[in-house]
């Protein structure tokens, strides 16, 4: 397997020339922040990434985590790691200050995370639900429960967890049947059987705080019944130190297709002790703050596989020599990317990446900007474009993950299909992220149903005048194929946008998933504009913006096409091919 090589000029190119890191650390609450400072984080991050995590990755698909008695042993390096990622303060970057954090824009942390995860994805989800547990604690936990728990789970001493799935409950979270029942002390005892608990077990940490979701005796079905709790490990006694263990035991851990290193536990909690966060009946919406700041997350995970398979394949494709290429000498073998079939595997990898890490980096700008913009008006737009963008993130980059790793196995030919080589290693563990924090046909129905409707359409509408725009600089500077391409795919979505906007629910829901895509290749289209357009792009980034705005971005209007078809053959389809 290639080591991994932190491509640190292309996220310093993303950040600055894409997404405008300057006019993030300079709104006033990141004003012990400049562009300097992020520059000299990153390099020390990139250089922890490859040096002391990288070198875990293998073993830890190889041997994976171990389960015996309900215990679980972490894959081989993976406690050390985290020791050494807790003690540099890796976690705690982008945390808030007040709780022991660095306070830098949560923009530097998604960096962060894209190289901690190109490093080793199955590491890395330890780290992120950990964070999506800080974050749910800064936003809803009381100010006892944030001094109490906060402190050690930024610095990462501690891990957190996420509890929602039970066996009859997976995206139906209204399902679940686990019960918290109130003492007379305030805390409350739960009762219940979680699955597909990532981290939910370790030797890894000296606790794990699990936020678990759970019904209250008399509460209403479905959400609105449901509330949130922490529910320790180990409890902690009065002076903080750590007491008995919680009544919670690893049943068992799955043997899955990937992510080997990362237990997946089934926990059982037997009149476990836990405490209420916020009120009764307030779950769901508190327990969203977290799920949307994983789904960012997981939308790296997709664009941090990508880059490690491309890494490999781009190698290999320099080292394997087979067949003559053009303009070869006779009785020559050529590397295979002298191929054009080669190149355009190669440079179809390179592009989406390219377009998936401003992406990522801007939906992680606008949540800065809905927290610290300037005034009200500005952190409403944030705010917006922030939630207009989760959903593209997680679902565009995370099926472009799966389909950028599989190319990669494709350029190894038929090495890529031995696990020894590793190029199958991030297909197996790429196709998860499709699939956890909301299946990435809920993100399109969160698109078409919440997210397409904000302000009558207006907020796509403005990302379409975006494109446009691009386009129109693109024509200026004599790119005029780009250009045509770029106007007839916003012109395309922007059609389909209307459509979708007047169409009757079960319609709109059938055109969802096409249109989650054509929309995120016209927004990817849009950066990839502005790569072609800066003064600070060589030869090399224009070639794969071109190579983007040309052979890919035409998609979108078939795929604006199929989000307009309606849903009369697939409502005939149930009734005959798949009754």
């Amino acid at each position: 397997m290639t080591e991994y090589r932190p491509p640190i000029d292309d996220i310093h190119f993303a950040l600055n020339d894409l997404v405008g890191l300057p006019g993030i650390v300079a709104l006033p609450a990141f004003e012990h922040v400049d562009v300097a400072s992020v520059e000299d984080v990153l390099a020390e991050a990139a250089r922890f990434a490859a040096e002391v995590i990288a070198p875990t990755n293998r073993d830890g698909d190889k041997v994976g985590a171990r389960w015996h008695d309900g215990e679980v042993t972490a894959a081989p390096g993976f406690a050390a790691a985290l020791g050494q990622y807790a003690a540099a303060g890796w976690g705690a970057v982008s945390a808030d200050a007040e709780h022991g954090g660095g306070g830098f824009p949560k923009v530097v942390g998604t960096v962060i995370d894209e190289l901690v995860t190109t490093a080793n994805m199955a590491f890395s989800l330890c780290p992120l639900l950990t964070a999506g547990g800080v974050h749910l604690l800064e936003v809803h936990g009381s100010p006892e429960q944030q001094r109490r728990w906060l402190p050690k789970m930024v610095t990462s001493e501690w891990t957190g967890t996420m509890n929602l799935t039970e066996p009859q409950a997976g995206s139906d979270v209204g399902a679940l049947t686990t019960k918290a029942v109130r003492q007379d002390d305030g805390s409350y005892r739960i009762t219940g059987t979680k699955i597909y608990i990532t981290y939910g077990e370790h030797d890894m940490a000296e606790n794990i705080v699990h936020i678990v979701l759970a019904r209250t005796p008399g509460s209403p079905p479905g959400t609105k019944g449901i509330s949130v709790f922490i529910v320790p490990k180990y409890l902690q006694n009065p002076d903080g130190t750590l007491g008995e263990r919680n009544s919670i035991t690893c049943v068992s851990i799955e043997h899955k297709m990937g992510l080997h290193g990362s237990p997946t536990c089934v926990l059982s909690f037997e009149d476990a002790v836990g405490e209420l966060i916020g009120d009764e009946g307030d779950g769901m919406r508190q327990m969203f703050t977290m799920m949307n700041d994983a789904r960012l997350g997981v939308g790296v995970e997709g664009l941090a596989i990508a880059e490690r398979a491309y890494q490999q394949a781009l190698a290999y494709a320099h080292e394997r020599r087979q067949g003559r290429g053009p303009g070869a000498a006779p009785g020559e073998d050529s590397p295979i990317v002298d191929h054009p079939d080669v190149q355009r595997m190669l440079l179809t990898m390179k592009a989406y990446i390219d377009a998936m890490r401003p992406l990522a980096y801007a939906n992680a700008a606008a949540i800065d900007v809905s927290k610290h913009g300037a005034d009200d008006d500005a952190r409403r737009s944030g705010q917006e474009l922030a939630d207009l963008y989760t959903p593209l993130t997680k679902a565009w980059c995370t099926d472009l993950g799966s389909e950028v790793a599989s190319l990669g196995i494709q350029v190894h030919g038929g090495m890529g299909y031995i696990e020894e080589t590793g190029a199958a290693q991030h297909y197996r563990d790429a196709r998860i992220a499709a699939i956890y924090e909301g299946t990435n046909g809920i993100q399109a129905i969160d698109l078409v149903g919440r997210k397409l409707p904000m302000r009558g359409g207006a907020v796509v509408r403005e990302q379409l005048d975006a494109a446009r725009a691009a386009a129109a600089d693109l024509r200026a500077a004599g790119e005029d194929v780009a250009a045509t391409e770029l106007e007839q795919a916003a012109a395309d979505v922007g059609a389909a946008s209307d459509w979708l906007l007047a169409a009757e629910p079960t319609d709109r829901l059938a055109g969802a998933t096409p249109y989650l895509r054509a929309l995120a290749t016209v927004v990817g289209g849009t950066f990839q504009a502005r790569a072609l357009l800066s003064p600070r792009a060589d030869e090399s980034r224009r070639t794969v913006a071109r190579f983007y705005l040309t052979p890919l971005l035409p998609q979108a209007g078939w795929l604006a096409r199929s989000a307009s078809a309606g849903n009369a053959v697939l409502a005939a389809a149930r009734t005959t091919t798949l009754a």
